[in-house]
């Protein structure tokens, strides 16, 4: 396991930008230490790089992740952290599930406007005389 990584070897790494890392440094979700001007990541950081990552991917909100990140280094430590995460995905299922229930609602409607628009052109062109179709 490497001791430190430079900002260059993690944006490549995660296909990230400078600036979304430097970002995440100014919320307080990374602390890389300093050498003169460079940032040098310890393996940790990279773990939480990795974590919020997954978690953006989820939907969940950075302040979220800074949440779920934090309580793992405090009491009631990782188990606290884990109750937080299942109760974080249970409510992020149920908004994913309402949108699912919406987006199907509005396929259908869809479906019933476009079958409409298609029965009244079919009785458009049936009035019509052959030579206008």
């Amino acid at each position: 396991m490497q001791r430190y990584y430079t900002i260059t070897q993690l944006t490549q790494e995660f296909d990230i930008t400078t600036r979304t890392l430097r970002f995440y440094e100014a919320q307080g979700l990374v602390s890389p230490h300093r050498r003169g001007r460079q940032r040098l990541y310890a393996p940790g950081d990279r773990t939480r790089i990795k974590l919020i990552l997954r978690g953006k991917r989820l939907g969940f909100s950075l302040n979220e992740i800074k949440d779920m990140i934090e309580m793992y280094r405090s009491a009631p430590g990782e188990a606290g952290q884990l109750r937080l995460l299942l109760d974080r995905i249970a409510a992020r299922r149920e908004e994913l599930l309402e949108k699912q229930r919406d987006i199907e609602l509005t396929l259908l409607e869809l479906d019933d406007v476009e079958a409409g628009a298609r029965a009244r052109i079919s009785e458009l062109c049936a009035d019509m005389p052959s030579e206008e179709v």
